[in-house]
């Protein structure tokens, strides 16, 4: 049999339980990891914290995860594609269900952490599994399944979790994401088909230091990992302390409403389609500015006291977020050429930095004065992608070659 013959295929079996797979994988991931965004304002009622420390609960899982993230790819090209994708699912699900039975907020921060690094072995590993082991012609519309389930798993985790702890508490809303994440990744255990061709490779960590160390050689791709910092930063933390303006006076939100918001998130399945489309026709270095103006004029919009104007203003940032992001990361694996797989995870890598830093950073500008602070301060993140944006504008284009997809050119969720 040729090599070719025993990949993956449209229309097969073995590809519809791929699919399958990697959909209830994408759902379980990006819901465990944001289940308890809408919930930091319960968790600053319960254990009587400040909006900072309440962040904590995010932004110490992508912080770790930016870092593991680095690494889980070489961990895999040891151990095995599907062993650790699945040994990643179950734990973290497991991690979630035991957060929601922590006695006390040190011993919920310290699984949050733990499960920065369970949780780092899928989205880093399943591209590298979708390349072996899938036809070439098959393999977008498996990876565009595996988008989808990390699109409706942020919105779902978030919006669960908020419903359902507005009726039964926050650690009835975590043990639900928890169950639906344990389901999800059982289903990925025995749906996805075992690997057929990996080989096993001794990781060789001075190499791989030094391929990472040739991608800041590129004119362009170090402003671009400082794009993904911005754009994420800036999404995260306007979603972090949201719920903290509209459950105060003068909105009085409940916990069920403000959980309900997050359902703007699907405006993002299509403007990074469409705006990476028409970054294609146009150009990346014409539209990416676009992106961050419209975010620019969002951020505006939430300064006023118009709950119609906020949420058109938050509709704005997610559409520019979602947009900028797609444009971005393609552009990285465009200007990757051989060293592709490191500068996707160092792009990555800057990405849930952001998460993590401004996403914790924004609660000291909340401490300081509540919305306008935060306001200001992503704005501040905003205008300084924006600047950046004008200034890629001018970067030489590289010759045009045809590039491959890479894992974040197909659009990593937040």
């Amino acid at each position: 049999m040729h090599a070719t013959d025993s990949l993956i295929h449209r229309g097969t079996p073995a590809f519809r339980r791929t699919n399958l797979a990697l959909f209830a994988a994408g759902l379980a991931t990006f819901g465990l990891l944001y289940c308890v965004q809408p919930l930091m304002p319960q968790f600053s009622q319960h254990y009587g914290i400040s909006a900072a420390t309440s962040a904590l609960s995010l932004s110490l899982t992508t912080g770790v995860l930016a870092f593991a993230m680095l690494f889980a790819g070489g961990i895999s090209d040891a151990l095995g594609r599907k062993s650790v994708m699945v040994a990643s699912l179950l734990s973290s699900a497991v991690l979630v269900l035991l957060t929601a039975l922590m006695p006390n907020w040190y011993a919920l921060l310290t699984l949050r952490t733990l499960l920065g690094i369970t949780l780092s072995g899928l989205p880093a590993v399943a591209m590298t599994y979708l390349t072996e082991e899938m036809h070439a012609e098959s393999i977008g519309l498996g990876m565009g399944l595996y988008i989808s389930g990390s699109a409706i798993g942020g919105m779902s985790g978030r919006l669960i979790a908020g419903v359902v702890a507005d009726v039964a508490g926050w650690r009835v809303g975590v043990g639900v994401v928890g169950v639906i994440g344990l389901t999800s990744g059982l289903v990925f255990w025995k749906a996805l088909p075992p690997s057929r061709h990996f080989r096993p490779q001794a990781l060789q960590w001075r190499a791989l230091f030094a391929r990472f160390a040739g991608i800041f050689r590129d004119p362009g791709l170090p402003w671009l990992f400082l794009e993904g910092f911005l754009l994420l930063g800036a999404f995260v933390t306007v979603y972090n302390y949201l719920g903290y303006r509209l459950m105060a006076p003068p909105f009085n939100l409940s916990q069920t409403v403000v959980g309900l918001i997050f359902g703007i998130y699907l405006v993002g399945t299509f403007s990074s389609a469409w705006m990476g489309h028409l970054a294609g026709k146009l150009g990346r270095r014409k539209v990416l500015w676009t992106a961050f103006a419209l975010m620019l004029l969002g951020v505006a919009c939430t300064m006023t006291a118009s709950l119609w104007l906020i949420m058109l203003g938050i509709t704005a940032i997610t559409f520019g977020f979602f947009g900028g992001h797609s444009i971005v990361s393609s552009w990285v694996g465009r200007r990757g050429g051989a060293a592709k797989a490191q500068a996707s995870s160092m792009y990555l890598f800057s990405y849930y930095m952001g998460s993590s830093v401004a996403g914790w950073s924004g609660g000291l500008f909340y401490a300081a004065d509540h919305w306008l602070g935060v306001a200001l301060f992503v704005g501040a993140l905003v205008l300084i992608g924006l600047l950046i944006a004008l200034r890629l504008y001018r970067l030489p284009p590289l010759p045009q070659l045809v590039t491959p997809p890479t894992p974040m050119s197909k659009g990593a969720m937040p």
